[in-house]
């Protein structure tokens, strides 16, 4: 063998084991692209009182509710104050507790609280959150929350002058509530195990199908573009380890679909690989009008008995720069249409109306969202 054979046969090895690595690295698992009915999170919240402030809590004369709440909660631990008692509180904020309850969490577990101010404290830094109860949808308590505020940042104040760094009026307290009663999740119950697509997608459905098929036979089938049900073992212990089997299966996703993306508020665009650009001509002129006003002072004569005025002139500029007619060649792969929609010289708001006339006109292949 030549040392050009030899070369030559190095190159394909090479460009094959690109190609591999280039497939298994668009492979994702099933628990990447799908999720199993039924086991989700659910949402908790509660409202709470944080003492202990740095004289950084609310206004009590704007938030009688904060005050309303210390006399309720001190009268609830014994402490009765005389009626008509008003309080000057200055170190205690009232704030909303939300919480995210896990899958199958159950009694004694420890969870994540944020602690958002809702009324004018200035800053949660240093503050305790005094024992709140969390709620889900449905009225039920789910937990009990406790703990120090942690809140990352700083400010201060002084002279009308005010620097603040990242947020004070929210703050997080790791591990800080307790779970106290559990979510039933019947992932034993029923012969199938559903598992939901996070984006709906027929192609995507059919190859995970495939894929659950292939590695057990005749267990799996397509409800939909969105779920895939599953045949499972009835006895639980097996059916979480079947549940684990496929959440580990890899499946390379179909393609989806032509898309581009534009933000009107900031003007960003974004688009995925499969938007194709057919042969168009585009001319594009920028239009703007300017407005001055120069204020003048208008001086009557002497012995006129007039009396001094001020004059405001304004003056309107309308200015249409030409836009040449330019030939956008087509485009099948997305360098080369950003390269072409480069060419044009747009600015990011100008390259939407461009965007939405191509669309107009059916020389952008791609579904434009606008949102």
């Amino acid at each position: 063998m030549t040392s050009i054979q030899t070369r030559l046969l190095v190159a394909l090895c090479l460009c094959a084991a690109l190609l591999a690595t280039g497939t298994a690295a668009r492979a994702e698992r099933i628990k990447d692209i799908a999720s199993v009915a039924g086991v989700r999170a659910n949402q908790l919240v509660g409202y709470g009182i944080v003492v202990g402030l740095d004289g950084s809590g609310d206004q009590t004369t704007q938030t009688p509710f904060t005050v309303q709440s210390m006399i309720s909660m001190l009268s609830a631990l014994g402490v009765n104050l005389p009626p008509g008692q008003s309080l000057q509180l200055k170190n205690v904020a009232a704030v909303m507790v939300t919480a995210s309850l896990p899958a199958f969490a159950r009694t004694g577990q420890a969870i994540d609280i944020t602690v958002s101010s809702i009324g004018n404290a200035k800053s949660l830094k240093g503050g305790t959150l005094i024992l709140t109860p969390l709620k889900g949808a449905d009225g039920q308590i789910y937990a009990m929350a406790q703990g120090n505020v942690a809140v990352i940042g700083a400010g201060a104040t002084s002279a009308g002058s005010k620097v603040t760094v990242n947020h004070l009026s929210v703050g997080r307290i790791a591990a800080g509530a307790t779970v106290e009663r559990e979510v039933p999740m019947p992932l034993g119950q029923g012969e199938f195990v559903h598992f939901e697509l996070n984006t709906t997608d027929f192609g995507t459905a059919q190859q995970v199908v495939e894929a659950i098929n292939r590695a057990l036979p005749g267990t799996a089938t397509a409800a939909d573009g969105r779920q895939v049900k599953v045949r499972a073992p009835v006895n639980p212990d097996e059916r979480v380890s079947f549940i684990g089997r496929i959440e580990s299966i890899e499946v390379t996703p179909a393609k989806m679909a032509a898309k581009v993306i534009v933000n009107s508020r900031t003007g960003s665009v974004v688009m995925n690989q499969a938007v194709l650009l057919e042969s168009c001509a585009v001319a594009h002129g920028a239009l703007s009008v300017s407005v001055s006003t120069e204020n003048t002072v208008s001086q009557p004569g002497a012995l006129s008995a007039g009396q001094t005025a001020g004059v405001a002139n304004s003056q309107i500029e309308i200015k249409q720069e030409g836009g040449a007619l330019m030939n956008v060649k087509g485009s099948a792969s997305l360098a080369e249409i950003v390269r072409a929609l480069n060419s044009l010289g747009a600015n990011p708001q100008d390259l939407i109306a461009i965007l939405q006339a191509m669309k107009s006109a059916g020389a952008l292949r791609a579904e434009l969202e606008i949102i």
